[in-house]
């Protein structure tokens, strides 16, 4: 498996604070590198995509609906559905922000990981309209959800960029205490 495959760390951190064996959507799936990683995990999964071609390996699973969808050009396909943790990574349209946060149960875990701004200087995405802004994924969840962990960050790996990403956990449900990394 190649380096880029691997799910992420932040990621993989993470989702331990999922309600075990909750339902998790997967946004952007792509290749399933997260989607695998959460089946791993016991949890069942809702992935979705634009091409879910690279998903057909795991398409026969009980514990797995894959759903193909342009998440750019059509209305928000979840609407009435509510889940226990949402993982988006290398993926930014912020005009469903507010519905990725609304499609969080009470305790929900919001966990997301793009591109931030100045990445430019490391290659793609340079576009600033793909490329989060300082700050920005604070205020997605701003009042909504406890930030339980957040970072704006250079990394080496996989490949050099520009990071941000957030680990929050939507209001409404039982009170949960986190511990410090290296606990």
């Amino acid at each position: 498996m190649s380096e880029i495959s691997q799910p992420s760390a932040w990621v993989t951190r993470w989702i331990s604070q999922i309600e075990a064996r909750g339902m998790v959507l997967d946004v952007a799936s792509g290749s399933g590198r997260h989607t695998q990683l959460l089946l791993d995990r016991g949890f069942r999964v809702v992935a979705v995509d634009l091409d879910i071609a690279a998903m057909t390996p795991l398409e026969n699973r009980h514990d797995l609906e894959l759903i193909q969808a342009d998440l750019e050009s059509r209305q928000w396909p979840f609407a009435s559905a509510c889940f226990d943790g949402i993982v988006v990574t290398n993926y930014l349209h912020r005009p469903i922000f507010p519905d990725l946060i609304a499609s969080l149960k009470p305790g929900g875990v919001f966990i997301y990981e793009t591109f931030a701004f100045g990445n430019a200087e490391f290659g793609r995405p340079s576009n600033p309209d793909f490329l989060l802004q300082p700050g920005e994924l604070l205020t997605v969840v701003d009042c909504k959800a406890r930030v339980i962990a957040y970072e704006d960050v250079y990394t080496k790996t996989p490949k050099p960029a520009l990071i941000q990403r957030i680990c929050a956990v939507a209001n409404g449900g039982t009170q949960r205490h986190f511990p410090a990394p290296g606990n």
